[in-house]
């Protein structure tokens, strides 16, 4: 075998232009393979991560269908009903008597710029309103000061609670409670600031804002704006129940006909991350299906080398066949040769993939995973590969007639 091998490599060095171009080709693919499961791997764990912080005990009533959308080609249209009012979340939470946690929330703006001093952030920090149990229902913890009350409700007064990305951004080491900064043209006052928490899918809690529902209603609000209503019940075998009676509750709160369908959506926060990782699994179909595209192309053209190499070297096969070797011992030497360049070409895919998801996956703030399962796929793809690309030529190279072989020019 070691001699197959020195073999091997030294014909590999002889026709180094043509064995590079074929592993240059199979890395392609094996990037392909390993790079995007690389970053769907991470992405998937981050969402998985994120969700599970809100527990598998909440659920979401939306005004519309929540879905994840690649594209709009052959998808169906996602469902959005008529706004949720203030007033119809309101009364849903205050008829909603099951042992349970519920919040009202909305979106402000996404493209605010929050300023302290001669600090400023970006343009694109999130505003959320919410109420006292938002950020409990959300997975979100206070780090510094306190949370929305009572009394933040009822007034509706300029206080905001913000992520610890703005924080650093706006104050550095100086502590943010109690001072005044600007959302867009209003003051504000810091009453609180979130623990960090990390980035969930490309999104970051620790770059948003949150001010009382109330002040959203009369600062923000449009005729437009719909309300969302969180609910985190206290057992999570009561899960089903709750849900059976929230929809009984907001029914009668949009006076839904009787017998007809629901104006909203209810969503189990489980279920939304169900659903982004089943769509994030589809995605894995199209990269196997460009990476077994690129290899089949690197195997025909490994197999057209190898098919050059055994014409080229007849004379050689000859003289080794003259010398003893058998048809079992030249049929190795090919396969051995062909295994070497698939390996070389999926080593390098190896790296090139690995580094170019953990890049990605860093750059859309997502959890840094090795594929261990991938790479090990990786190589046993390679070896695959080179084993069917080799089987050809180095059966004919076997089957050759020694004398016929050491007569060749």
């Amino acid at each position: 075998m070691k001699e197959n091998i020195r073999i091997a490599v030294d014909s590999i060095k002889g026709q180094l232009l043509r064995s590079l171009l074929t592993a240059g080709i199979i890395a392609i693919g094996i990037f392909a393979l390993v790079g995007i499961f690389t970053c769907i791997d991470a992405l998937q764990g981050s969402i998985s991560s994120g969700f599970s912080n809100m527990g598998a005990n909440s659920f979401t009533i939306d005004n519309r269908e929540r879905g994840i959308r690649m594209g709009g080609g052959g998808r169906r249209k996602m469902k959005r009903y008529v706004p949720i009012t203030y007033k119809q979340a309101q009364d849903f939470k205050e008829r909603f008597h099951y042992p349970a946690s519920v919040s009202i929330s909305a979106m402000a703006s996404t493209i605010s710029t929050l300023k302290y001093k001669k600090e400023k952030t970006n343009p694109n920090i999130f505003v959320f309103g919410g109420d006292e149990n938002y950020l409990q229902n959300s997975g979100l913890k206070i780090g510094r000061g306190r949370n929305f009350n009572n009394f933040d409700m009822q007034t509706g007064n300029n206080s905001v609670i913000i992520g610890s990305d703005i924080a650093f951004k706006l104050f550095k080491t100086t502590n943010p409670v109690g001072k005044e900064i600007k959302i867009g043209v209003n003051n504000y006052n810091v009453i609180g600031v979130l623990e960090e928490k990390g980035a969930s899918f490309g999104m970051s809690a620790d770059k948003n804002c949150y001010i009382p529902i109330t002040n959203l209603k009369e600062n923000y609000a449009s005729s437009t704006t719909s309300y969302s209503i969180s609910v985190m019940v206290n057992n999570v075998t009561s899960m089903e129940n709750a849900i059976g009676e929230a929809t009984g509750y907001m029914r009668s709160v949009r006076s839904d006909a009787l017998g007809g369908d629901n104006s909203f959506q209810i969503t189990k926060s489980d279920g939304l991350a169900n659903m982004v990782i089943s769509t994030l699994s589809n995605i894995k179909y199209s990269a196997v299906a460009f990476a077994v595209i690129t290899l089949l192309g690197a195997a025909i053209g490994l197999m057209n080398i190898m098919l050059v190499s055994v014409t080229e070297r007849t004379r050689e096969i000859g003289i080794r066949k003259a010398l003893g070797a058998t048809s079992v011992k030249i049929r190795l030497q090919f396969l051995v040769e062909a295994i070497i360049i698939c390996i070389i070409g999926g080593a390098a895919g190896i790296v090139l993939g690995v580094f170019g998801g953990l890049a990605l996956a860093i750059q859309m703030g997502v959890g840094l995973t090795m594929p261990w399962l991938w790479i090990l796929m990786g190589l046993i793809v390679c070896i695959v590969v080179g084993i069917i690309s080799g089987i050809y030529p180095a059966y004919k190279a076997s089957k050759l007639d020694p004398i016929e072989a050491l007569r060749y020019e």
